[in-house]
C-alpha cells in the first residue's frame, strides 16, 4: 500500500491521517509513504515517519524518478491524499506508476481523470444514486470519509477573559478559513447576533485583509465592533483548547467545515451544520452522522439560522445538547481509528481483488 502526499507534516491532513497509518496491520500490509512536502521538523512529521515501514522523501526528486521508484516498489494500490490542492504533483499519477490508484481524504471531490480509478467516500456524502456524477468508481468507507483518532491534543483552556471574550456571552465560533465565508452565511450570522443581544461571534484571524473586511461588514450590518472577535493563529493544542470555551460552532456553506468540524466535536463543542448537494457541502453533515448527532444537520439556511438561534436563546437546550455529546464523544465512531483502519484495509483488499468492480480504463 502506498500513500502519496505533500501534507505529511504539521498539516490538517496529517493530523487526521496519522492514527490510521499507525494502526495498519503490519502482518498483512506493507506500507510505503511518499512525501513531497517540506521537512518541518514537527512532532507530526516525526509521528508520520515512525508510523510506517517505508517513509520516502521525494520532495527534491523529478517526476520520472519518483514514478520509477513507485513502480520498483511494486505496489498493489496507491492512495493519493492530495488531489487538486496546493502543491499537488498530479503528473505522478498520470504516468500510472500503480495498477490501482485512489483519491482519498485530501480533496473532496472527483478528479475527473482516467488515471484515478476509485474515490473513497461514504454513503452520506455520495449516496448511491449520485455515483454517476463522479469519474472514479465509488468505494465506500464506514463510518465516515474523514478519518480521525483519539490522540488529538486536549489541554486546559484559558479563561474567556484571556481570550478577549465576555464571560457571560453566548459564544458562536467559526475557525474556518475566511475564504469559506460567503455573504449569505455571514448575513445569517449577523441575524444570530441581532436575535441574541448577549451573543458574540468568534472568528479566525485568517489574514489582515479578511479580518478588516469582515469587521467592516459586521459594522455595516449594525453589529458593534466588540461583538465580532478574531482569534490569532496558535499552535494546534492551544488552538483546539479554545473550543472548550465556545458554546456553538457554526458551519460555512457551500464549502462546509471539514477538519474544523471534527476539531470542534473532539473538544466537546456542538456544531450546527448545513447540508447541500456537492461533496464539500456534505462533509460536515457526514461527520455529525458518524457522531450520532443527525439532529444538528439542517437542510436550508432558514433552518440553520433557527437552530443556531435556539442554542443562544434556550440555555437548557444548549446545555443538554452539549452534555449529551460530551458523554457520547469517547465512544463516537468518528474517532474510532481502529474501526476506520480495519474497514479501510477491507476496502483496499476489495479494490485490489476487484470486488468493487474493475477500475475505469
Amino acid at each position: 500500500i502506498g500513500y502519496l502526499s505533500s501534507d505529511l507534516h504539521d498539516h490538517a491532513t496529517a493530523h487526521l491521517f496519522a492514527g490510521v497509518l499507525e494502526r495498519h496491520d503490519r502482518e498483512r500490509f506493507e506500507i510505503f509513504v511518499y512525501s513531497y512536502g517540506p521537512e518541518d521538523g514537527s512532532a507530526m512529521r516525526a509521528r508520520i515517519k515512525a508510523g510506517t515501514e517505508h517513509f520516502i522523501d521525494v520532495a527534491w526528486e523529478p517526476d520520472d524518478i519518483v514514478v520509477q521508484r513507485i513502480r520498483d516498489d511494486a505496489l498493489d494500490i496507491l492512495i493519493d491524499l492530495k488531489g487538486y490542492t496546493l502543491g499537488a504533483r498530479t503528473a505522478l499519477l498520470a504516468q500510472r506508476p500503480c495498477p490501482v490508484q485512489v483519491n482519498w481524504l485530501g480533496y473532496p471531490g472527483t478528479m475527473g481523470a482516467a488515471f484515478v480509478d476509485y474515490l473513497i467516500t461514504d454513503r452520506f456524502i455520495v449516496p448511491p444514486d449520485r455515483e454517476s456524477a463522479y469519474s472514479e468508481r465509488i468505494a465506500y468507507l464506514e463510518p465516515c470519509w474523514q478519518c480521525n483518532d483519539q490522540s488529538r491534543p486536549v489541554i486546559a483552556a484559558l479563561t474567556r477573559a484571556e481570550y478577549g471574550l465576555p464571560e457571560q456571552a453566548f459564544v458562536y465560533c467559526c475557525f474556518n478559513q475566511a475564504v469559506k465565508i460567503t455573504p449569505e452565511v455571514f448575513d445569517c450570522w449577523m441575524n444570530l447576533l441581532h436575535a441574541a443581544p448577549q451573543s458574540v461571534l468568534w472568528l479566525a484571524d485568517d489574514n489582515a485583509n479578511a479580518t478588516k473586511n469582515l469587521a467592516a461588514a459586521a459594522a455595516a450590518r449594525g453589529i458593534a465592533p466588540e461583538r465580532v472577535i478574531f482569534a490569532p493563529r496558535l499552535p494546534l493544542p492551544q488552538h483546539l483548547a479554545r473550543y472548550q470555551v465556545a458554546d456553538l460552532a457554526l458551519d460555512t456553506f457551500p464549502y462546509t467545515s471539514h477538519t474544523t468540524a471534527s476539531d470542534a466535536l473532539w473538544l466537546g463543542c456542538p456544531l450546527v451544520a448545513l447540508s447541500g448537494e456537492t461533496f464539500p457541502a456534505r462533509v460536515s453533515s457526514s461527520i455529525l452522522t458518524a457522531c450520532g448527532l443527525p439532529e444538528l444537520i439542517t437542510q436550508t439556511l432558514p433552518e440553520y439560522e433557527q437552530l443556531a438561534t435556539r442554542f443562544a436563546l434556550e440555555p437548557e437546550f444548549a446545555a443538554r445538547t452539549r452534555s449529551r455529546w460530551q458523554a457520547m464523544r469517547e465512544y463516537a465512531r468518528l474517532f474510532d481509528a481502529d474501526l476506520t483502519t480495519r474497514n479501510l484495509e477491507s476496502l483496499y483488499l476489495d479494490l485490489v481483488n476487484g470486488s468493487n468492480g474493475s477500475p475505469r480504463a
